[in-house]
């Protein structure tokens, strides 16, 4: 993308207006200049945008406003000429000559693979893209921030975020790839909870037997488990700091992280008998609960969802609904529900119901997950299905349904969501894998592009994992791993390293193949340039030969009459 200058034509803009240009995404658009949120009208007369395309010219009024000079921004691949009166001198310019400011706000419009694309047009490009702060938010949108002790123990600190990014995007794509699985066997009741917690390398389970056991995610064995807690375990949730488990009795389980375990906590007390304790208000069984950093999340069928406080221990909010609660997705100041057939999304600052989707499922909506932003929800249920709505101001009710699948014949008992991989398990037996990559958007784009789209799109899940044919009640990812419980007694584990591994081979023989290709063309390039020049030496010898063949010359003068005889 180039600029074409006639004349030192002034584009420009204000102190002020630059900081707004700084400080807002680029949503208005002026003819074929892009800006803030706030439009700039000029009416000076000097400079003219000249905008070339394909048999068509439009000329677009330049813009001039102050002293500190920034050209606009263009849009597309057209051509620019800026002309002005009395200078006929000629300059190029390009994207770079912007300054710094408003080039970060171009680059900050465009998505992951846009700004890839823009990376490879040049070097300076390439370093600007690459230096980008851009790609920390894309992270963070997707995955959080990074974990403390990564899986890989290759990942180093000094990476940029631009490599975090594409690392981790890559990683994403292993769950289509090869696996192997692990039996983790254990318990001797259904399994009705699982939990990953990728930054410890720890999973924890509980089910029927009334015992939660903590296995190490590597080697796949019991490292910890605790003494029975008197009724079934319907949930469990932890942090590097807190495990929770979900009774039925009522009641709510908890350990404090014990120092100096491997584990993190201990579950029989053998080290410190201060750090388990109960958490009691619920009048019916615990069936869902989740964590953040100041908080506990519960769900119950007593048709409340509560919140306590982490260090107080005690309850600050009732969130009271009109059936049982089956499961729950708290995300920064929301927390999304689900009762009976219906999802409530509610504001937990003042703890008041901000809508309601009514009848989501044919049947109970069992099943919760969400995107790590939050903007995005998916639900599993009865019938068998799952549903993905996006929860925005742009709508008029603030929820959009966009897309839907089929993929089990039994119920969804649980949803998980790591991006962009939506898994489920179900009372068929069956995990499904669903990449909603392509639905899934930056929240720097307006939330308006399904408005024109059906209200359900059918698409069938990229992949299905078959379990051992009884039903599966929980499921849970992370760290290229898969975990479910079920009916069988067995925690089972799909381990998706091994696909990684491979496909880091596959690319550096296809590198290596490639480099060979490329060296092979060079040489057979520069044999036929030798080739080429000598054939050329060839020719010219032939055209002007030195010493030639004088005989021939004599001969060819020489003439035969009708008798035969040579003629001098």
């Amino acid at each position: 993308m180039a600029f074409e200058c006639r004349e030192t034509s002034e584009v420009c803009l204000s102190k002020k207006l630059l900081n707004s240009v700084a400080h807002n995404p680029l949503k208005e658009q002026v003819g074929g200049v892009q800006f803030g949120k706030t439009p700039v009208h000029c009416h000076s007369k000097k400079g003219f945008w000249r905008e070339k395309a394909d048999r068509s010219e439009n000329l677009v009024r330049g813009l001039g406003v102050g002293s500190d000079k920034i050209a606009g921004v263009l849009v597309g691949p057209a051509k620019v000429v800026i002309t002005d009166e009395g200078d006929t001198s000629d300059c190029r310019r390009s994207i770079t000559d912007l300054p710094p400011a408003l080039v970060a706000e171009i680059l900050n419009c465009l998505d992951p693979k846009e700004l890839g694309i823009v990376s490879c047009v040049s070097t300076s490009l390439y370093k600007i893209a690459s230096d980008h702060y851009v790609w920390k938010d894309f992270y963070c949108e997707r995955w959080g921030l990074p974990i403390t002790k990564p899986l890989n123990p290759g990942l180093s600190e000094e990476k940029s975020w631009k490599d975090l990014f594409v690392e981790r995007d890559f990683r994403s794509k292993t769950f289509l790839g090869k696996y192997r699985r692990d039996f983790l066997t254990g318990h001797t009741e259904p399994v009705r909870a699982v939990f990953l917690l990728v930054s410890a390398k720890l999973v924890f389970t509980a089910g029927y037997d009334f015992i939660v056991r903590i296995w190490d995610l590597e080697e796949g064995l019991s490292v910890a488990s605790s003494k029975q807690l008197g009724s079934t375990i319907r949930a469990v949730a932890a942090d590097t700091k807190l495990l929770v488990a979900g009774v039925t009795d009522g009641f709510i389980q908890c350990w404090k992280a014990v120092e100096g375990v491997s584990h993190l906590f201990d579950l029989k007390g053998s080290y410190c008998q201060n750090s388990e304790f109960r958490l009691w208000e619920h009048a019916g069984p615990v069936t869902s609960l989740a964590l953040d950093h100041s908080r506990i999340y519960s769900g119950s069928w007593d048709m409340t969802v509560r919140v306590w406080d982490r260090a107080l221990l005690n309850c600050v909010m009732v969130l009271r609904h009109s059936d049982w609660v089956w499961s729950i997705a708290p995300h920064d100041t929301s927390l999304v529900s689900t009762s009976g057939s219906d999802v409530y999304i509610w504001d937990t600052t003042h703890g008041t119901l901000t809508g309601i989707i009514p009848h989501v499922h044919a049947g109970n909506t069992y099943a919760l997950a969400r995107s790590h932003t939050g903007d995005f929800l998916f639900t599993g249920g009865e019938d068998g299905s799952i549903h993905m709505f996006e929860i925005s101001a742009c709508v008029d009710d603030g929820i959009l349904k966009v897309a839907s699948w089929v993929p089990h014949s039994g119920p969804v008992n649980s949803l998980a969501f790591e991006f962009p991989w939506v898994v489920s398990a179900s009372s068929d037996g069956n995990l499904s894998l669903i990449d909603v990559r392509k639905l899934l958007k930056s929240n720097r784009r307006c939330l308006m592009k399904y408005r024109n789209m059906k209200e359900t799109i059918i698409e069938p899940p990229q992949r299905m994992l078959h379990g051992s044919g009884a039903s599966l009640f929980s499921v849970h990812i992370g760290a290229d791993r898969i975990v479910c419980g079920g009916e069988d007694h067995v925690v089972k584990l799909w381990d998706f390293s091994h696909a990684l591994e491979r496909e880091m081979r596959s690319r550096a023989q296809k590198a290596i193949r490639l480099e060979n290709r490329l060296r092979q063309r060079r040489l057979q390039a520069e044999m036929n340039a030798k080739s080429s020049k000598a054939d050329k030496c060839s020719m010219a010898a032939k055209k002007n030969p030195i010493n030639g063949d004088r005989n021939g010359i004599w001969h060819s003068k020489r003439s035969v009459n009708g008798k035969g005889e040579l003629v001098g």
